[in-house]
């Protein structure tokens, strides 16, 4: 999902609940500890060499880091929580696929910049 897209909300909704549940089943087999804080760098890795906006993938990456959330890896991901995500384009993959880099960051940090 992009947000480009001008998909229907049924259809919309479909593809987030995926995104949403591929993100929480990833982090539970990755078995992702419960953090207090983090930076997410998400990745996009496209199925071909067309030029794309990273900004424009935000709501599939909103969708997984959701999944992360219910998997019970952050809190929740307001600022408090969580530093991103930035999202980057990398290397083309047959298929395509979204990559997430989670970085622990200290929790007193968040106390002492807010």
């Amino acid at each position: 999902m992009n947000a480009n897209q001008r998909l229907h909300h049924r259809v919309r909704a479909k593809f987030t609940k995926l995104l949403r549940e591929a993100g929480r089943d990833a982090a539970i087999e990755a078995g992702v500890p419960a953090l207090t804080r983090a930076h997410i760098y998400g990745y996009l890795h496209p199925s071909d060499r067309r030029r794309r906006d990273p900004g424009n993938l935000y709501p599939s990456f909103k969708a997984v880091i959701d999944g992360f959330v219910d998997a019970g890896v952050l809190p929740d991901d307001d600022d408090k929580h969580l530093v991103g995500p930035d999202m980057r384009l990398s290397d083309v993959v047959k298929g395509g696929q979204l990559r997430l880099l989670v970085i622990e960051l200290d929790p007193l940090e968040a106390v002492a910049h807010g």
